[in-house]
């Protein structure tokens, strides 16, 4: 396991990689969130928000990268995995945290609305799963949160000149 402080650094560069996947996001118009799936250093699974392109209402990046890598590990179970995401979980990223087994969730803003993690609720530390994921928060939060705010905002300027 890497020294706290060398942690500390891969947490940041990986979450990096989240962030283009979100700028991947906001280029497609989608809320910019984005996720990768690590497992002994190597990507494994990468993903950004496609509910909008895919009129699909699971299409969150948190459940593109974690399909991708059970692809790529041609497994569900993905244990030794850590998932990278700019925005704390909802309840379905979560439980899709659980259910895959992921070993660490690494997340850069909370949620205010559909946070499930830290925010609305702890779903992750809840004793009554049979799996547990360990939690790192607010990695890189201020660059995570402007992106998801200056969407947003770029949103409501559009709106009021359309009007």
């Amino acid at each position: 396991m890497p020294e706290e402080h060398d942690l500390a650094e891969l947490d940041e560069q990986y979450m990096r990689l989240a962030l283009l996947e979100a700028d991947l996001a906001a280029a497609d118009d989608e809320v910019p969130i984005g996720a990768v799936v690590i497992k002994d250093g190597q990507v494994i699974g990468r993903g950004h928000n496609m509910r909008e392109t895919w009129r699909d209402p699971t299409a969150h990046a948190e459940m593109i990268a974690i399909r991708e890598a059970a692809q790529t590990l041609s497994a569900w179970r993905l244990t030794g995995c850590t998932l990278y995401v700019t925005i704390e979980p909802c309840p379905m990223c979560a439980g899709a945290l659980l259910l895959s087994r992921i070993k660490r969730l690494v997340y850069g803003a909370p949620d205010p609305k559909a946070g499930v993690v830290d925010t609305l609720y702890r779903l992750l530390d809840d004793e009554r799963f049979n799996h547990r994921v360990e939690v790192t928060a607010g990695v890189l939060q201020n660059e995570c949160a402007a992106v998801i705010q200056a969407f947003f905002k770029r949103k409501r300027l559009r709106r009021v000149e359309e009007e």
